[in-house]
C-alpha cells in the first residue's frame, strides 16, 4: 500500500514504523472508497505522527482528548517538521484522520454526549417498528427523533420515563410553541410520533398507562398555508447557472433537472439506480416512498442527456448501482439530505437566500407551471404522484391569473 502512494525509499520508513499492518489496512480503506492519493499521503502521515506522539501500542484505548492533546503539541512549530505553526484548518484535519483511524480499529473511547438516559429504549422501539410494525427506514427515523428530542427536554428536568406524567408531555409541548420555530403542522406531528413511542412504552409496562391516549395534536387545516414554490425566473437562473465541466456541475445539472422537470421528491431521486434508466425506451422508473407506488416515465431528450454526459464524464465507478454519488471521498449514494443541500447551496449560488429553498420548492415551482399552462387537476395531481386528489387542489389557490378573471368580471346586476 505504501508503495502506491510514496517513492521506494520513502515507503520502506513508512512500513519500519509500528503499527504497520493497522496503518495500512486503513489506508487501503479508503483508496477503497475513492480517497486521492494526496489524502491517502496526508492520512499515513498523520498516522504516524499520532502513533509516535501517544506512544500508541496495539489494541489501546484511546479516547478524543488525548488526540487533541496531540494535536496541539503536533500544531507547533517545529512540532511537524516545519517552522511555521499548523493552521486551524489542518490541526482539525489532524484531529478528524486519528479519530476515524482509531474508530475503524475499534480503538476509540467515544463519549456521546448528545446520549439522554433512554437511549436504549427508544433503539428497542426502532427495531420493533422496523422488523415488527414494517415502518420504513425513513419513518421508523422521524419517530425515534421526536422520542430523542422529547427525552432531551426531559433529562433537564430530571424526570426518568417510569414517572413521566401527562405534564410532563404538555410542557414539552408548550416548550415548542413558546419557542415559536415550528409551525403548527410541525408540533401536529411531533405529538402524533411521541403517541406512537408511548403506546410502545405503555406495551412494555416503561411508563403509566394512559398517556399516549392523552397526547393531543394540535389541530391545523391541510391546505391552511400556501405551496412556497420558487417563480418560474428563478428556476430558469438556476438552471442556467450549472453549466460548469467540473463532476460536480454535471451531477448537480442532472440532479436539477430531474428536480425541475418531473417534480421529484428528494427520496425519489436518491432512490434512482443505474437500472432504472431504459434509454432503448426513453423511459424513467421511479419508485416513490411516500405512496408505496413506482411510476414510470418518459425520459425527455434534456434530462437524458444530462444524465448520460454525467454518467460518461463524472460519475466514479465501482462503488455500486446508485446512479448519483458523492464526488469526494468516501464514495457513497447521495441521501436525502445531500440532495436538499445541492439545491440550497445553488440557489445561493444565484442570489436566492431568502424564502422555501428545498428541493420541494422545486417541486412546488413544477406543479405550478402546468397549473398556469392550464393543465388539469387530474394530470397534475398524477404528474406529483399523489394518491388523495385533495392532495392537488391546494395548487388552486395561487392560481392568480384565474382569480384575476374573477375580479375582472363585471358585478352590474348582481349586487
Amino acid at each position: 500500500m505504501f508503495d502506491d502512494i510514496f517513492f521506494p525509499h520513502t515507503a520502506d520508513k513508512y512500513r519500519e514504523a509500528p503499527l504497520v499492518e493497522q496503518r495500512e489496512r486503513y489506508l487501503a480503506h479508503l483508496k477503497a472508497t475513492g480517497a486521492r492519493r494526496s489524502t491517502l499521503r496526508k492520512c499515513a502521515n498523520d498516522q504516524l505522527s499520532l502513533v509516535r506522539l501517544l506512544n500508541l501500542e496495539d489494541g489501546e484505548r484511546v479516547d478524543r482528548s488525548r488526540i487533541e492533546a496531540a494535536a496541539t503539541i503536533w500544531a507547533r512549530p517545529g512540532g511537524r517538521r516545519c517552522d511555521r505553526a499548523a493552521t486551524p484548518k489542518v490541526r482539525d484535519r489532524f484531529v478528524s484522520h486519528g479519530v476515524r483511524w482509531l474508530a475503524f480499529l475499534g480503538w476509540l473511547d467515544e463519549v456521546d454526549d448528545d446520549r439522554h438516559p433512554h437511549h436504549s429504549e427508544v433503539q428497542i422501539f426502532a427495531r420493533w417498528s422496523r422488523e415488527e410494525h414494517g415502518l420504513s427506514d425513513a419513518t421508523v427515523q422521524s419517530y425515534c427523533q421526536a422520542a430523542d428530542h422529547f427525552f432531551r427536554h426531559l433529562a433537564a428536568k430530571g424526570v426518568q420515563l417510569s414517572a413521566v406524567g401527562m405534564t410532563d408531555i404538555d410542557d414539552a409541548m408548550a416548550a415548542e410553541h413558546e419557542r415559536g420555530a415550528w409551525s403548527r403542522r410541525t408540533r401536529h406531528a411531533y405529538a402524533q410520533r411521541l403517541r406512537a413511542f408511548f403506546l410502545f412504552a405503555e406495551m412494555r409496562g416503561w411508563c403509566r398507562a394512559g398517556l399516549a391516549a392523552g397526547i393531543v395534536a394540535p389541530r391545523f387545516m391541510a391546505d391552511e398555508a400556501v405551496p412556497k414554490g420558487l417563480p418560474r425566473e428563478d428556476v430558469v437562473r438556476l438552471l442556467a447557472s450549472v453549466t460548469g465541466d467540473r463532476a460536480i456541475d454535471k451531477r448537480d445539472r442532472a440532479i436539477l433537472m430531474l428536480f425541475i422537470a418531473y417534480g421529484l421528491r428528494t427520496a425519489e431521486v436518491g432512490g434512482l439506480r443505474l437500472d432504472d434508466l431504459d434509454w432503448e425506451n426513453a423511459m424513467l422508473r421511479v419508485r416513490c416512498p411516500k405512496p408505496g407506488r413506482t411510476h414510470l416515465w418518459p425520459l425527455s431528450q434534456g434530462v437524458g442527456h444530462a444524465i448520460l454526459c454525467y454518467i460518461r464524464e463524472a460519475r466514479p465507478s465501482g462503488f455500486g448501482r446508485s446512479l448519483f454519488l458523492t464526488t469526494r471521498a468516501p464514495i457513497r449514494p447521495l441521501v436525502r439530505s445531500a440532495l436538499g443541500s445541492i439545491v440550497r447551496d445553488r440557489l445561493a449560488g444565484i442570489g436566492v437566500v431568502t424564502g422555501r429553498r428545498g428541493a420541494h420548492a422545486l417541486r412546488h415551482a413544477a406543479a405550478q407551471h402546468l397549473l398556469d399552462q392550464g393543465t388539469s387537476m387530474k394530470v397534475i395531481g398524477d404528474f406529483l404522484g399523489h394518491r388523495d386528489p385533495t392532495s392537488t387542489t391546494i395548487y388552486a389557490k395561487v392560481d392568480l391569473a384565474a382569480l384575476r378573471e374573477v375580479a375582472a368580471l363585471d358585478m352590474e346586476g348582481l349586487v
